[in-house]
């Protein structure tokens, strides 16, 4: 059984960074997807980033492509996702996912299993 169990969010000013964590449990095939989702208030779910478990390649969206980073550490079976130059707009829920074969996913059916959500808040 997938599990993803997501830490980090807060508040942070715009310009500033922020890096969530999520450890993984249960997947089996290193080139099984693992990805980054976001929500804002009133809008859809949306990809933002992507990367084989176990490392590889990865996929971001354009609106976080040169701002964010997705990463692994192994030995700690952790997708991290480092987020700079954040501007207001990068306020949302932030949701970790897990999309077996899917690669990468960008849109909220290409997930299979979702962590609990972690808010992020940028200020003017």
């Amino acid at each position: 059984r997938i599990q993803l169990m997501e830490a980090g969010g807060g508040s942070v000013q715009a310009g500033g960074s922020l890096t969530l964590s999520c450890v993984v449990s249960g997947i089996t095939y290193t080139s099984d997807c693992v990805g980054w989702f976001r929500q804002a208030p009133g809008s859809g779910r949306e990809a933002i980033a992507s990367q084989y478990w176990r490392g590889g390649g990865t996929w971001y969206a354009r609106s976080v492509n040169r701002r964010f980073t997705i990463s692994q550490v192994n030995a700690k079976d952790t997708s991290y996702l480092q987020m700079t130059l954040m501007v207001p707009n990068d306020t949302a829920m932030y949701y970790c996912a897990y999309g077996g074969g899917n690669w990468p996913m960008k849109r909220p059916d290409d997930s299979m299993y979702w962590g609990q959500g972690a808010q992020v808040a940028v200020s003017e």
